[in-house]
C-alpha cells in the first residue's frame, strides 16, 4: 500500500488514484481500518501529508491545491463510508445465514413425562367429590398413637396397634395406617356441617405381592350433619361407583366390620372390564371390591366434642392402588412401583 507522503504530496489526484488501487485488497473490516489510519490518520496519513506540503506553496497554486487537497479528502473518506456500509452488509448476512433457522423443521424439545396411573385415578376420584361438594383436606404422615387408633375407637389389644401391623416410630410416633386421623384432627378445628374427603400415602408393615404393599395411596370420606342416613352413605357411593367406571355400573352393599363406624360394610361395584358377566379381572363372580364404609360410631363424635345425640355421619376409604388396578385390569399392584417406563408409558397421553 502506497503511503508515503513524498510519492504523490503535490497530486491530490494521484493520491486518489493510489487509494483506489489499495482499496481493492479491501476483504474484511480490519484491512478497511489499516487503510483508514494510512490515508486519513492525523499523525501519518497521507492526507495529512498532503496538506502539510502546502506549506511550500504560495498564493492562487496554494489556494488551488488546498481546495484539491479538501476534495482528495472527502472522495477518499466517503469511498471508506461506502467500503465500510458493504463490509458491514456481507458480515450481517454472512452471520444471519450461519444464525438461520428453519421455522418449517418440527421443533426439538425434551420429552415429557406422564402422570402416574395412580395419580391419575386419584385425581379422577376427587374430580367427583368436588364435584359434590366435598372439601379436600390433608395431614401428617407421622401420627400419635391417639390419632391413628384411640380416637378411632380402636381397642388397646387390636391387632393393628402390634408392631408387626404397624410401622412404629420413637415414642407414641408411628408412620399413619390410613388417612381417618385427619379426619379426627379436622372434627376438632370444624363444627358439622362437613363434607371432605382425605387422600394422601399411607404405610402398613406388609410384605408386597400382588394385592399388598407396604406403602399405598388411601382416600378417605367423611359426612356430618344433623340428618345423615345410611340411604345418603349408598346414594353418595353409588354414584361415584357411576361417575368413575360408567353409568351402566350397579354397586351392593355387604355386611362388614371397623371400630370406628357402626354399622359397617363392604361395596361391591360390577366389574369395569366384563361387566358383570365374569373374567379373569373378577375372578369370574362380576363384581370387584371397591372400599369400606359405614356411619360413624358415636364415640368418635364423643372424642371430638360433637354431641352424638345431635349429629350423625358416614365415613368410607379405598385404596386408590386397587381402584387404579381394577380400572386397568392389572392383577399385580407392585408393577405400578417398578418404575418400568414399558409400563408406564402405556398410561401417558
Amino acid at each position: 500500500m502506497a503511503n508515503d507522503p513524498n510519492d504523490s504530496a503535490h497530486d491530490p489526484s494521484g493520491v486518489v488514484a493510489q487509494f483506489e488501487s489499495d482499496a481493492v485488497g479491501v476483504e474484511d473490516l480490519a484491512a478497511l481500518e489499516e487503510l483508514r489510519n494510512n490515508y486519513l490518520g492525523r499523525k501519518r496519513g497521507v492526507i495529512t501529508a498532503l496538506f502539510q506540503s502546502l506549506r511550500e506553496l504560495e498564493g492562487d497554486a496554494k489556494r488551488d491545491a488546498g481546495a484539491a487537497a479538501n476534495r482528495a479528502r472527502q472522495t477518499i473518506s466517503g469511498r471508506l463510508d461506502e467500503i465500510d456500509a458493504s463490509l458491514q452488509s456481507v458480515a450481517r448476512a454472512s452471520r444471519e445465514q450461519a444464525e438461520a433457522v428453519d421455522v418449517t423443521l418440527p421443533g426439538l424439545s425434551d420429552p415429557l413425562g406422564g402422570m402416574h396411573p395412580i395419580t391419575q385415578t386419584l385425581h379422577e376420584i376427587q374430580n367427583v367429590f368436588v364435584s359434590m361438594g366435598y372439601e379436600v383436606v390433608d395431614g401428617p404422615e407421622v401420627e400419635t398413637d391417639w390419632y391413628n387408633f384411640g380416637a378411632l375407637n380402636f381397642p388397646e389389644d387390636h391387632p393393628a396397634r402390634d408392631e408387626q401391623d404397624t410401622m412404629m416410630l420413637a415414642g407414641d410416633l408411628l408412620l399413619r395406617t390410613h388417612t381417618s386421623p385427619v379426619q379426627i384432627r379436622y372434627m376438632e378445628q370444624h363444627q358439622p356441617p362437613l363434607a371432605i374427603i382425605v387422600p394422601g400415602r399411607v404405610f402398613r408393615r406388609d410384605t408386597p405381592d400382588a394385592t399388598h404393599n407396604p406403602m399405598f395411596v388411601q382416600c378417605e370420606g367423611l359426612v356430618v350433619d344433623t340428618d345423615i342416613t345410611m340411604a345418603d352413605l349408598k346414594g353418595t357411593l353409588d354414584h361415584f361407583a357411576k361417575a368413575l367406571f360408567g353409568p351402566e355400573t350397579r354397586t351392593r352393599f355387604r355386611p362388614g366390620y371397623f371400630p370406628f363406624t357402626e354399622p359397617s360394610g363392604e361395596v361391591d361395584a360390577t366389574c369395569p372390564a366384563c361387566h358383570g358377566e365374569g373374567c379373569r379381572v373378577c375372578k369370574g363372580s362380576g363384581w370387584v371390591e371397591l372400599l369400606g364404609c359405614g356411619m360413624v360410631h358415636p364415640a368418635l363424635f364423643e372424642n371430638v366434642g360433637y354431641d352424638p345425640t345431635k349429629v350423625q355421619g358416614f365415613a368410607f376409604g379405598m385404596g386408590v392402588d386397587r381402584i387404579a388396578a381394577v380400572r386397568y385390569g392389572l392383577r399385580d399392584i407392585r408393577a405400578y412401583y417398578e418404575n418400568d417406563l414399558r409400563f408406564l408409558r402405556q398410561f401417558t397421553s
